[in-house]
């Protein structure tokens, strides 16, 4: 798998799909997640639709650079942003959501691409909003999947899917494995899919487990503030996708991107969690297809 240097000591691990002389589309995932979780087949159909597929991993993340310098004690940050202490929680965190940004439109130009369709899911939504905010003469469209502002009172975790987030994984192979049934508490209630899961668990796991780097990514998050006084301003075509059985970032999160984006368009999707069940595929490609022209 193809690795490239950034920025100074950042190197992305990336794969494509597709004729490089089509439109490109770049794939941004969400926290602690690795390229793979983009699946191959749902690559493949979007290529197939006549697009240049780019997935990475972010850093912090699957074979990309780590940040492990800097390691953040999540105890402590937890405790000083509930305390409200947010310069100790600043010192703690290296780097903020512009900086994950970067990254990706660093590794576009790398690809020797000046624009692309930039579709984000989840913290890799708000990443690709970061890319449209600051550079949005590099973003041909943008798309926000399951995501949401950054602004505190939208797209709020349910208390049951907030703890299964947060709660320690096994560090052991088979202990992480069994555990990935706890995204069964955002999943689609109606394509749940506890086997597709731990596939994807021993696939991450054995590809680049770093369980580190989730810190790091979550500091990122929270420090980054709302997106909302910029979105207001956002001129770039722009494609709000949400399930509506998504309690992880609750259907308001999308509804209120869709809202502070001129003339964005929102697909709210029944039985889709904090997902992309293979059954919605069809349809989720189809969008993508049809807003990346």
């Amino acid at each position: 798998m193809p690795i490239t240097d950034v920025s100074p000591g950042v190197r992305l691990a990336y794969d494509t799909f597709g004729d490089p002389a089509d439109p490109p589309v770049l794939l941004v995932m969400g926290f602690g997640a690795q390229l793979i979780a983009w699946h191959e087949d749902f690559c493949r159909a979007l290529a197939e639709r006549g697009r240049y597929v780019i997935r990475y991993d972010n850093r912090d993340c699957g074979l990309s650079t780590k940040f492990d310098e800097h390691p953040v004690d999540m105890g402590r940050f937890v405790a000083a942003v509930s305390s409200g202490d947010f310069p100790t929680a600043l010192a703690m965190a290296p780097y903020r959501l512009d900086d994950m940004a970067a990254d990706g439109l660093n590794l576009l130009t790398a690809l020797g691409i000046d624009r692309a369709h930039v579709v984000g899911a989840s913290m890799g939504g708000m990443i690709a909003q970061a890319m449209a905010i600051a550079h949005p003469e590099r973003v041909l469209t943008l798309t926000s999947m399951m995501s949401s502002t950054g602004e505190s009172e939208y797209g709020r975790s349910t208390p049951e899917a907030q703890a299964a987030l947060l709660a320690p994984r096994p560090t052991d192979r088979e202990g992480y494995i069994a555990s990935a049934d706890t995204g069964l508490t955002w999943a689609s209630r109606r394509y749940a899919d506890a086997a597709g899961l731990r596939e994807l668990a021993a696939q991450s796991y054995d590809r680049a487990h770093c369980p580190a780097g989730t810190g790091r990514q979550l500091a990122a998050m929270i420090l980054s503030g709302s997106r909302a006084d910029a979105l207001r301003e956002l001129k770039v075509p722009t494609l709000v996708i949400h399930g509506l059985d998504d309690t992880l970032i609750t259907p308001d999160g999308g509804e209120r991107t869709a809202a502070l984006i001129p003339g964005a368009q929102l697909l709210l999707l029944p039985d889709m969690g904090h997902d992309r069940p293979r059954e919605l595929w069809p349809e989720l490609v189809g969008a993508l297809a049809a807003h990346t022209v």
